[in-house]
């Protein structure tokens, strides 16, 4: 059953009551991706904050705001956009962008960690609930602070396994008037050369992603922004140069938004998730695992090593487990973060720091009530 509390209080008193009778519940957003990851139990309770999504405060001059966990995503770009501003995290993949608390919860990233690093990053300051209806809090409301052991990073990423996130602050950028992009094409092996010297040079471009249709051919797609034209076409010209040295050709194409990109994964797309080493990343493109999924789309940080692939046809598991395999023996890790029903493959594997990440729920939370069977790097919980 879902549950939408009106105020912060009608939340906590839930919570605590849900508490005392060790109810196993799952906290959620607009509950919009109750699907991805590992199944729920139909058994559990949900939480939904979406009623809880107010600003508390934007500290425009600082590039700062706060904002409580059940704010869409979509409504904060929008409002930030009024005074030029943005927030630079990639939307999720597959519908609707949902809330701020649910992205930092699975805290996935995209393209923009190119020039941005990842959402953990973007977090200054977070307001949590913990299973036990505590409140507590972490960072502050400014970019320079010191707030004892790191909650914020810990959380993101938890998919909602150790508290409720509530508050979260967070730091913004400037809008960049001036924006293009550029299509580089070519030998594959020559465009991980052109990405390494990208990777050396002192060019910052927003994004550089390696992108596949579902053909099969691989290319690299570059978002360059500045704060004028002139700029963005010096940064063009250099990218250029670097990229007919490598023998590669170059198409420049217009880029209203840093945050789209030309390849979309539909509602019902099987998705999964890769994260490894970033000079290990052409080696996977070249793997067998990999070029025999020729209709599943990809968008993968060709600077940060991570990203997504998608498909809507149904995937036999043995050829996602031998993908698995592949990037795992590359030194990375892969999620599903959808699969076809009658899967049986696990959304996630062990870690070798399993024993860690079990001893730290059992202090968030000992009776094992949030998000069970959804402890991200514990294959099956057995605390």
């Amino acid at each position: 059953m879902s549950h939408s509390p009106a105020t912060r209080s009608d939340l906590i008193d839930l919570v605590r009551q849900w508490h005392q009778s060790a109810t196993p519940w799952t906290p959620s957003g607009l509950e919009t991706r109750l699907d991805w990851g590992p199944p729920l139990n139909p058994s559990h309770e949900v939480l939904s904050c979406r009623q809880l999504n107010r600003v508390i405060d934007h500290a425009m001059d600082d590039l700062t705001i706060t904002v409580e966990a059940g704010l869409p995503l979509q409504d904060l770009q929008d409002l930030l956009a009024e005074q030029g501003q943005w927030l630079p995290i990639d939307w999720p993949r597959a519908g609707a962008p949902g809330t701020i608390g649910g992205l930092v919860a699975r805290g996935l990233a995209g393209g923009l960690r190119q020039r941005h690093l990842g959402v953990r990053d973007q977090i200054i300051g977070i307001g949590l609930l913990r299973a036990d209806g505590v409140e507590a809090r972490a960072g502050g409301r400014v970019v320079k602070n010191v707030a004892g052991y790191d909650l914020m990073r810990l959380l993101c990423g938890s998919w909602g396994s150790l508290a409720l996130i509530t508050e979260l602050t967070l730091r913004l950028q400037p809008q960049r008037p001036a924006r293009s992009s550029l299509l580089v094409d070519g030998d594959l092996a020559a465009q991980d050369n052109f990405r390494t010297e990208l990777l050396r040079s002192s060019l910052t471009p927003e994004r550089c992603d390696w992108i596949n249709s579902g053909d099969g051919s691989w290319q690299l797609r570059l978002v360059v922004s500045s704060v004028s034209n002139q700029a963005v076409e010096d940064q063009l010209n250099r990218l250029e140069s670097l990229a007919l040295q490598q023998q590669l050709s170059a198409e420049r194409q217009p880029c209203t938004d840093p945050l789209t990109t030309p390849l979309h994964a539909s509602q019902s797309a099987q998705l999964v998730r890769l994260v490894l080493p970033p000079a290990q990343l052409q080696l996977l493109l070249r793997d067998d695992a990999m070029t025999t999924l020729k209709p599943w789309c990809w968008e993968l940080a060709a600077g940060a090593g991570c990203g997504d692939g998608w498909c809507d046809i149904a995937t036999p598991d043995h050829q996602l487990e031998a993908l698995r395999r592949s990037v795992s023996r590359l030194g990375g890790e892969m999620t599903l973060l959808k699969r076809n029903a009658g899967s049986t493959l696990p959304a996630w594997v062990d870690r070798p720091s399993r024993p860690l990440i079990e001893a730290v729920k059992r202090q968030f939370d000992p009776k094992l009530q949030l998000s069970r069977g959804r402890l991200p790097g514990v294959h099956q919980e057995t605390l």
